[in-house]
Parts: structure tokens; C-alpha cells; sequence
């Protein structure tokens, strides 16, 4: 069964470019907290955010942070997302609890349009998950036998085996097969990771889906997040001879997110 990508912003820090504002005052201010937060109107907050933002000075935007529940996406992906981890955290399913017959699975785009490969692929699928499920039934049987020689209860016995078995056979699972997860991040983290994965150079799917988060916070704080993207929409690409070549059409698309 194929999966698709959804992104939901969850929660999100209130207020999050008063809330940024008002720290970074109050480093040079005489006022109390809740006189430095106060003093300003969101015209004025924003306006100093840009500023904050426009002079790199990054450390009041890890005072907000935002929470996504992501849905459709590989193991692949996580692998990849779960290397951002400073200011951010992550809580996803686990494949030694939960049982993945029947699992879902993500289709590359280049392979979805090839229908040779595209058979191929979803017969290797197919072949996963009847392999993944002969495992763990032969499993459970002689988990569950073993257990009951221990002395458990057949109740025991078989829930102790399920997930004995499920945590074993899942080394069959393939890399394409769905999962979901839940990510926080603060603001300063997001944008590091929009610097790399908005980029054309990274993975195709979790570059859909930096682009993605990226356009949810933009709604949220427009001026963090106004130049949220791949490094290369205000200065030259950092690649190199690596460089995907297409600067113009990025800082368009961008622009128009």
C-alpha cells in the first residue's frame, strides 16, 4: 500500500516574534521581564526580529519552538532527519512494538513513473512483507513454547513471544516502508535544517518535506522564517562544483512560497 507525505504543525511557542523580541531586549535592558516583553507593538517586534535575523545574531530564536506530526514518509527519511539534533527532538514508531503487517510504503517519484521498475519495486514489497510475516510467525511459535516452559501464563507467554518475534523480523523491512514521528524544533534549528534540506542537492523526500515545514512556519513567523530556505538564495551557492546549476529558479520558487 503506498503512502503519501502529510505535515501537520501541531503547536507552535505563542506569540513566537514577541516572544524572541522581548529576549533579546532584555539582555540590554533595564527593565523587568514582563515590562521588556510588554514594550513593544508587533510592528516594532518585527522590525527587530529582521534585524536579529539580518545580523545572524540567532541565539534568542531557540525561545521558540514548533511541533509536527509527520505522516507518509520512509525510513529512509527519519534516518536522515533524526542527524539534526541539537535543538530538536523526536518520538517515533517503533517497529519492536508495532506489528508492520500490511505496511505501507513510499514510492521514489523516479521509480513510480519507469513501469518496469515500478513492478519490480512492488513485487520486492510484496516479497518483504510475506517474508517479514512468515518470520514472525514461526517466531511467535517457538517464543511462545519457550515461554510456557518457563512457566508463564499462555497469556504471558504469547505477548511476550509477539513481541520477540516482530522485534526480530523486522530486519527484513525495507528502507521504503512508511513510518510516522513527531519533531520539535526551535526556531534556530529549523532554519539549519531548512539551509540543508531545502537544498536541490538533498534527498528528494525529505527535501519535500523541509519545504513543507517551511511553508507551515512561514504563516506563523513570516519574519523568522522570510528567508528560510537553501543558503544559496542570498549569497552563491556553497556547492561548488557540486552546485545544481539552477540559483534562479530557486530564489523564484522560494519567493514565492
Amino acid at each position: 500500500m503506498q503512502s503519501r507525505l502529510s505535515v501537520h504543525l501541531i503547536t507552535h511557542t505563542p506569540d513566537p516574534e514577541k516572544v524572541i523580541a522581548g529576549a533579546a531586549k532584555l539582555c540590554y535592558s533595564p527593565k523587568g521581564i514582563e515590562g521588556t516583553m510588554e514594550q513593544s507593538d508587533e510592528e516594532k517586534n518585527q522590525k527587530f526580529v529582521k534585524m536579529l535575523v539580518g545580523m545572524g545574531h540567532e541565539s534568542p530564536l531557540e525561545h521558540i519552538s514548533f511541533t509536527f506530526g509527520i505522516e507518509g514518509v520512509s525510513r529512509s527519511l527519519t534516518h536522515q532527519l533524526v542527524r539534526h539534533r541539537i535543538g530538536a527532538s523526536y518520538s517515533q514508531k517503533s517497529q519492536r512494538y508495532v506489528e508492520e503487517k500490511d505496511f505501507a510504503y513510499i514510492i521514489p517519484p523516479e521509480i513510480d513513473k519507469r513501469p518496469k521498475a515500478k513492478e519490480k519495486y512492488l513485487k520486492a514489497m510484496e516479497k518483504s512483507g510475506e517474508y517479514y510475516e512468515a518470520i514472525t510467525e514461526e517466531l511467535f511459535r517457538d517464543y511462545t513454547a519457550l515461554y510456557r516452559e518457563k512457566g508463564e501464563t499462555e497469556k504471558n507467554a504469547e505477548k511476550m513471544a509477539k513481541k520477540k518475534a516482530i522485534e526480530d523480523a523486522r530486519f527484513v523491512l525495507p528502507n521504503a516502508c512508511e513510518t510516522k514521528i513527531i519533531v520539535t524544533m526551535n526556531a534556530r534549528a529549523l532554519l539549519h535544517f531548512f539551509n540543508h534540506r531545502c537544498c536541490n542537492r538533498a534527498q528528494w523526500e525529505i527535501r519535500e518535506l523541509a519545504v513543507e515545514m517551511l511553508a507551515q512556519v512561514k504563516k506563523i513567523a513570516p519574519t523568522v522564517f522570510g528567508k528560510g530556505g537553501p543558503k544559496c538564495l542570498e549569497n552563491p551557492c556553497p556547492e561548488g562544483s557540486m552546485t545544481c546549476g539552477e540559483i534562479t529558479e530557486v530564489r523564484e520558487r522560494f519567493a514565492k512560497l
